[in-house]
C-alpha cells in the first residue's frame, strides 16, 4: 500500500469508503499503487491497468485498456462519446461495490492478462479524423499555428478536429477555432491547465475557479 495514496483518499470529502473497498479489491489482484496525475492508479510490470477517481455525483474506477474487456456483464461506460480506449465503472453506493466485487475483480484479472499480452487498443488514425475547413484555411494562412498544432500530441490534436468539427455552423467552427487558438501556440490541449493551480497537472481539475473567487 502507497501511503501517499493514504493522504490522497484522506482528502476527499465524499466517496471515501468506496474508493476504500475499490482500492483494497484492487491490491488483492496483484497490482502495484501509484499516484499519477493526482490520483490513485494501479500498475502492473510498470504498466497502467486501472486508476480511481472521485467527481461530484459519483466515483468510480475506469480500465486505460477498457475496451478491449469483454464487458460480458455489460457494466462498463465510455467516458465519452468519442473515448477510444478507456472505460469506466461508475458507483454511487459502497453496497453497489460490495455486490459486484466478484466480477470487478474478474475484469482487473482480464485487464491485466490484456496488458501483459502487449494487445493495444487499435485506434482511429489522426489521418481519418475529419479537419474543417475554416481550420485547414488558417492552418495554410498561419504557419505558426499549423507548427504549433504539429507540435501537439495526436490525442490532443485530435480533440481539437472532434470538438472543432462538431458544430453544423461555419461561424460557430471559427468562433471555436479563434478562441482556442491561444492555447494551440501555447502547446496546450483542450483540457490541460493554463492557470498552474491544478493538482493534476498537466489536466485541468477545475482549480482555476480559486481565481475568480479571490
Amino acid at each position: 500500500m502507497n501511503q501517499n495514496v493514504d493522504l490522497l483518499i484522506e482528502k476527499y470529502d465524499n466517496w471515501q469508503e468506496e474508493l476504500t473497498i475499490l482500492r483494497s479489491i484492487l491490491l488483492h489482484c496483484g497490482l502495484d499503487e501509484e499516484v499519477k496525475w493526482g490520483s490513485p492508479c494501479y500498475t502492473v510490470q510498470g504498466k497502467n491497468i486501472c486508476i480511481l477517481y472521485a467527481l461530484k455525483e459519483y466515483c468510480g474506477l475506469s480500465f486505460f485498456k477498457g475496451a478491449l474487456l469483454h464487458d460480458s456483464h455489460q457494466i462498463l461506460k465510455k467516458p465519452g462519446e468519442n473515448t477510444q480506449s478507456g472505460r469506466m465503472l461508475k458507483f454511487i453506493h459502497s453496497k453497489d461495490i460490495l455486490s459486484i466485487q466478484d466480477i470487478i475483480k474478474e475484469y482487473i484479472l482480464e485487464a491485466i492478462q490484456i496488458e501483459l499480452s502487449g494487445v493495444k487498443v487499435q485506434l482511429k488514425r489522426l489521418e481519418d479524423q475529419d479537419t474543417p475547413i475554416e481550420f485547414q484555411d488558417i492552418l495554410q494562412k498561419r504557419q505558426d499555428i499549423q507548427t504549433a498544432f504539429k507540435a501537439l500530441t495526436p490525442g490532443r490534436q485530435r480533440a481539437y478536429l472532434m470538438f472543432f468539427s462538431a458544430s453544423k455552423q461555419s461561424q460557430t467552427r471559427i468562433n471555436r477555432i479563434e478562441k482556442y487558438i491561444p492555447r494551440i501556440l501555447d502547446g496546450k490541449g483542450m483540457q490541460d491547465c493554463i492557470c498552474g493551480l491544478s493538482g493534476k497537472m498537466p489536466i485541468c481539475d477545475g482549480s482555476h475557479k480559486q481565481l475568480n473567487a479571490t
